[in-house]
C-alpha cells in the first residue's frame, strides 16, 4: 500500500489541504486586518497602540494633499478602466473573430507584451516619447498618467475578454442573424448580454491596477498631478502616521462594497441565465 493511498484514507490529505488554504488566507488578509485596526490608533506612530481613536478619521477632511492623490487617483483609474474595455473589447473581438489577417501575430505580440514587460520599461518608454513629442502632448500629469495606465489595463481587458469570447456558442450570433438581426443588433442583443460578466470583470480589474499603480505614475505624473500611491509613496520616506491606515481603510471598505455587489449581480444574472435556459429546455 503506497504513502499516498495511506494519506487519502487517513484523511490526512484534506486535513493538509484545508490547512493550506488557510494559511494562505492567513498571509494575505493578516496584513490587511492590522492595517484596520491600528487605523483606530490614537498613536501618532503607525504600530505602537495607545488606544481606540477616530483622530485620524476626522483629520481625512483637512489633509488636501491626500483628498487630492485620492481624487486624481479615482477619475484616472475610472477613465482609464472605461477605455481599456473599450480597446480591450475591440482588440479580443479581432482576435477571436477574425483568425487570419495581415499582422496578426505582430497584433497579438503587441497586445500581450505589457503583460510580460516590467513596468519601468514601460514608463520610461513613454516617458521619452512624451518628452519627444512635447509639441503634441500637453504636460505631464493627468492625461500622460491615463495613457500609460490605458496602454497597461488594454492588456488585462483583452485577455480577460478574448477569454470569454472564446467560450461563446457562435450558432447562437448565426441564429439571430437567420431571424433578421443586423449586426448591431446582434451584438447588442445577443452577444452584449454574454459577455457583460467580462467586461465588468475586466472594468474592476483594470481600475484596481490603475489604483494602486505607483511605477507608471512616478514617470509620467508632473507637478500637480500626484496620486494617492505616490503620496503614501513619499509620506513613507518621512515616516507614515495612521492617517495612511484610515484613508486605506476607507478605501477597503468602498472596494469591498463594489466588490460584493458586482459578485452578487454577476451570480443573480448566472441565476436567472439558467432559469431562463431550463425553462427553455421544457418548452
Amino acid at each position: 500500500m503506497t504513502l499516498e493511498l495511506l494519506l487519502h484514507r487517513s484523511g490526512l490529505t484534506r486535513v493538509f489541504g484545508k490547512a493550506w488554504l488557510w494559511a494562505g488566507y492567513l498571509f494575505l488578509y493578516i496584513p490587511i486586518v492590522a492595517l484596520v485596526f491600528y487605523s483606530f490608533n490614537a498613536s501618532p506612530l503607525p504600530v505602537v497602540w495607545a488606544g481606540a481613536s477616530l483622530r485620524w478619521y476626522r483629520a481625512l477632511p483637512h489633509d488636501r494633499e491626500l483628498l487630492a492623490g485620492v481624487w486624481l487617483s479615482l477619475r484616472i483609474a475610472f477613465y482609464s478602466a472605461w477605455t481599456s474595455v473599450v480597446l480591450g473589447s475591440l482588440a479580443g473581438f479581432a482576435l477571436v473573430k477574425y483568425k487570419r489577417f495581415l499582422g496578426r501575430t505582430l497584433f497579438t505580440g503587441m497586445v500581450n507584451a505589457p503583460l510580460v514587460m516590467p513596468e519601468v520599461i514601460i514608463g520610461l518608454s513613454l516617458l521619452l516619447m512624451v518628452v519627444s513629442m512635447r509639441q503634441f502632448f500637453p504636460a505631464q500629469g493627468m492625461f500622460t498618467i491615463w495613457l500609460g495606465h490605458v496602454m497597461l489595463g488594454m492588456s488585462y481587458a483583452t485577455v480577460v475578454i478574448q477569454a470569454r469570447l472564446q467560450d461563446l456558442n457562435p450558432e447562437l450570433e448565426e441564429a439571430a442573424t437567420d431571424l433578421g438581426a443586423r449586426p448591431i443588433q446582434v451584438f447588442v442583443l445577443v452577444t452584449l448580454p454574454l459577455i457583460l460578466n467580462a467586461l465588468i470583470s475586466a472594468f474592476l480589474l483594470t481600475f484596481t491596477l490603475s489604483l494602486d499603480d505607483v511605477v507608471l505614475a512616478a514617470f509620467l505624473s508632473g507637478p500637480g498631478s500626484t496620486t494617492l500611491p505616490l503620496v503614501i509613496f513619499s509620506r513613507a520616506h518621512l515616516g507614515m502616521k495612521p492617517d495612511i491606515n484610515a484613508v486605506a481603510t476607507v478605501i477597503i471598505g468602498v472596494v469591498s462594497v463594489l466588490v460584493v455587489t458586482g459578485s452578487w449581480f454577476v451570480v443573480q444574472r448566472e441565476r436567472r441565465r439558467a432559469a431562463e435556459i431550463a425553462a427553455a429546455q421544457r418548452a
